[in-house]
C-alpha cells in the first residue's frame, strides 16, 4: 500500500484506571472532508492484531474508497500494551468500545475476524444499549461467537481440565505460529457472562457472513448456528466451500472487500429519502 497510513505509527488510548489501565494502541485513517459513509472498523481474532492481511487490505478499500477506518490491537495484542494472560472477552471489548467512542465516528460498519466477530456482536448489543455511533452494518469473517462455551468446553481433554483448575489455564499448539495458544480460566468464566447464542441477537442492520467449510477451528454448522440467532437482520451467509479458517488468500480477501462494498451500498440506499 503506498498510501500514507503504511507507514504511520500507532496513537495509543489509555482505557482502564488503576492497576487496571492499558495502552491501546489504534490506527486511525480519518475520512476525505465530505464522505459521510460509515466508518470501517477492524475486529481481530485471538492473538491476531490490526496488521494482518485482512485488516491492511481493509484499510486500503478505506483510502480507495475516502472513507474512515478504525483498527485497534487489544491489550496483550500487537503494539498494545497489557498482558495477553490478562484478556477476557469483557476486557478486550471495553477497549473496542473505548476507541470507537474515542474516535466517534456517526455511523460504523463492524469488520469482525474468528473472536473478533464476537466482540463485534457484543458491540453491537452494547451500542444499542448504551448508545453510541449508529451500526450501519456487519461483515463477519469465520465468525466465533461464544467460542469457549461452545467449542473449547465441551471438549476439553482431563489434562486440559487439571491444568485449568491446578494452574488456571492450560496450552494448546497453534497451527499458526511457534508460540502455543494459552486459554485462561479467567477467559472462560468470563466468556460464559458475554454468550450471545443463548437468545435473539438484535444487531438492527445488514448482516454477512463469510464462512470456510475446511474450517478447522470453526466448523461451518457454528456460522449456521449464528444466523438461527439473527432472524430479524438482513443475513447473507456465504460459504466458501475449500476455505480455511483464515480466509486470507486473494479471492477470500475479494470476498471480502465485495461484501463490505455491498454493506456500504445498502447503508449509503438506506440514507437517501425515499
Amino acid at each position: 500500500m503506498s498510501d500514507q497510513l503504511s507507514n504511520a505509527q500507532p496513537q495509543f488510548l489509555t482505557v482502564g484506571e488503576d492497576e487496571a489501565a492499558r495502552e491501546i494502541a489504534m490506527l486511525v485513517r480519518p475520512a476525505q472532508t465530505g464522505n459521510g459513509a460509515p466508518a470501517l472498523v477492524w475486529l481481530s481474532g485471538y492473538r491476531s492484531d490490526m496488521s494482518g492481511t485482512k485488516a491492511v487490505e481493509l484499510d486500503g478499500l478505506a483510502a480507495e474508497l475516502g472513507l474512515a477506518c478504525i483498527r485497534l490491537d487489544y491489550s496483550g495484542h500487537g503494539f498494545s500494551g497489557g498482558s495477553f494472560r490478562d484478556g477476557t472477552i469483557s476486557r478486550w471489548l471495553e477497549e473496542a468500545l473505548a476507541v470507537i467512542r474515542h474516535v466517534a465516528p456517526d455511523r460504523v460498519i463492524l469488520v469482525g475476524s474468528s473472536m473478533g466477530g464476537w466482540i463485534a456482536l457484543r458491540l453491537a448489543q452494547e451500542l444499542a444499549r448504551q448508545g453510541g455511533p449508529k451500526l450501519a452494518g456487519m461483515v463477519l469473517i469465520a465468525p466465533a461467537p461464544d467460542f469457549t462455551s461452545e467449542l473449547i468446553e465441551p471438549n476439553l481433554k482431563a489434562k486440559e481440565r487439571k491444568s485449568l483448575a491446578e494452574r488456571g489455564y492450560f496450552e494448546e499448539r497453534s497451527q499458526y505460529s511457534p508460540e502455543p495458544n494459552i486459554y485462561t480460566r479467567a477467559l472462560i468464566e468470563d466468556g460464559r457472562k458475554n454468550r450471545v447464542l443463548d437468545g435473539i441477537i438484535e444487531t438492527g442492520c445488514p448482516v454477512h457472513i463469510l464462512q470456510g467449510m475446511k474450517d478447522a477451528d470453526v466448523p461451518h454448522a457454528h456460522a449456521m448456528k449464528l444466523v438461527e440467532h439473527l432472524p430479524a437482520d438482513d443475513v447473507v451467509l456465504t460459504f466458501v466451500r475449500d476455505g480455511d479458517h483464515r480466509l486470507s488468500r486473494p479471492g477470500d480477501i475479494a470476498l471480502l472487500l465485495s461484501a463490505v462494498k455491498g454493506i456500504i451500498r445498502s447503508s449509503t440506499n438506506r440514507q437517501m429519502p425515499t
